[in-house]
């Protein structure tokens, strides 16, 4: 006998099933909600960003504009000389605060393209130095635009959200009072304020106002930003020289690195290579001469010892010539020490570095002083020698001061050049102020972060 079992008993179709709609009803509501809960606080927000922008940036534009054009006019007369890398500095950090602005509060990214100038330079340097980086001249251009269409742009959303207040005050009353004063008629926009009649017609205008900042107001904001951006960003010329000096400096660092290559094999192959083939054949000699004639053989064992402990001397110089152990090991800053000692004048090292760069960061600077410590030595014929490394806003800084006889400069063939385009793969840069009689000072900034 077979007992089937009673299927379960179907659930209550009310309890399971609820209205048509009713959920998708419910969502909708939250969700317009929240929407429009959203929209009205990025409006608050627009405005009273706006309005603080506003007031900040039409002072700051204008004293930028005016400082800007009054000490370039100077600099014939030499003031502007000392004055114009201040300035100019200051609306380049001005300009740098409107981009941090732009990508924080609308998400507009603007890219900063100033050429780095090195801190040590003289003022003659500096100022030509800036003048010629077209950056410059694109934040002056923008200053004027700044505090005129930009001024508008950042008051419009503060002034659709507050100025409908005004209109919804007349409305409630506030026309007895301007009509108690004598007014004929209180314009409100273009509505003239007679009467409650027209105090209503000021109210719509006001309510449509609202209406339009509501949807408007965080746009008008995004838009000064997107105008900075117009002026601000670099062009399509600058991208394309960015290009060919990104294409320069990787050939030469490409024909440096042949050329290190080829020293390495010259110097393997006249020095190390050629005393252990030497030491070699002084050994297989020795095998031969043991039996018959042992002083002989003594003389050649000693001759290859001497071999071997010049090639090891040769091979350890090598090593160095290519990544000192001190610098792999210790850090740029003991390996600048150590070139100091080994000078054969008085050298002053000072090193403030809270961390390390890159390794081939650190190589190129390491080479580059070494190459300027030489230089001073051999050619400068100073007596005394000081050596400042530094990092500070993202940027390694060398500077090498000597009091020798001055008179170096950055040409063909000479030694400078060579480090010029070392630091150039890196987008450094290198200045120097030798005057003749001395005193000389090099200076070097690469752009790295230390870890």
């Amino acid at each position: 006998m077979y007992l089937a079992t009673p299927p379960d008993p179907e659930p209550n179709p009310r309890a399971r099933r609820r209205p048509l709609g009713q959920t998708d009803a419910m969502t909708t509501i939250e969700t317009k909600s929240g929407s429009g809960s959203t929209r009205a606080r990025g409006l608050g927000l627009a405005a009273v960003r706006g309005l603080g922008l506003a007031l900040v940036l039409l002072p700051g534009a204008v004293l930028c504009f005016t400082l800007s054009l009054v000490s370039i006019a100077l600099i014939p007369i030499g003031i502007g000389l000392v004055t114009t890398p201040w300035v100019l500095t200051g609306v380049r950090t001005f300009a740098d605060w409107r981009r941090v602005l732009a990508a924080q509060w609308c998400g507009v990214k603007i890219p900063s393209a100033y050429r780095p100038v090195p801190e040590g330079a003289n003022p003659w340097t500096r100022t030509f130095a800036l003048l010629r980086d077209p950056a410059t001249w694109r934040d002056l251009r923008w200053l004027p635009v700044d505090m005129t269409a930009g001024f508008l742009t950042a008051l419009l959303p503060a002034v659709l959200l507050f100025y409908p207040l005004e209109g919804f005050a007349l409305a409630a009353g506030l026309w007895r009072v301007f009509a108690d004063a004598g007014y004929v008629a209180y314009w409100y926009g273009f509505v003239p304020v007679t009467g409650q009649a027209s105090a209503f017609g000021a109210a719509a205008l006001a309510l449509a106002l609202l209406f339009l900042a509501h949807f408007a107001g965080p746009r008008l904001l995004k838009a000064h930003f997107q105008l900075t951006r117009a002026l601000l960003a670099p062009g399509q010329g600058e991208l394309a020289e960015r290009v060919r000096v990104l294409t320069e400096t990787r050939r030469d660092a490409v024909d440096t690195s042949a050329a290190e290559l080829r020293r390495i094999e010259r110097d393997l192959h006249d020095g190390a290579q050629a005393r252990l083939v030497a030491m070699g054949m002084d050994l297989g000699t020795v095998e031969a001469l043991l039996d018959k004639d042992p002083e002989k053989a003594r003389q050649l064992l000693a001759e290859a010892r001497r071999n071997s402990a010049d090639a090891l001397t040769e091979l350890r110089d090598l090593v160095r010539g290519i990544h000192p152990p001190v610098l792999a090991e210790r850090g740029l800053g003991d390996a600048v020490r150590a070139l100091a000692l080994r000078l054969p004048v008085s050298t002053e090292v000072d090193v403030d570095l809270p961390g390390r760069a890159d390794e081939p960061v650190e190589s190129a600077a390491y080479f580059a002083v070494s190459e300027i410590l030489t230089n001073a030595v051999k050619h400068a014929e100073a007596d005394r020698i000081w050596v400042d490394v530094h990092h500070a806003e993202g940027m390694l800084r060398i500077a090498v001061t000597d009091n020798g006889q001055g008179g170096a400069v950055i040409g063909a063939g000479s030694g400078l050049s060579g480090v010029e385009r070392r630091l150039g793969t890196f987008d450094g840069v290198l200045a120097v102020s030798s005057p003749a009689g001395g005193p000389t000072m090099v200076t070097m900034e690469i752009p790295c972060e230390l870890s």
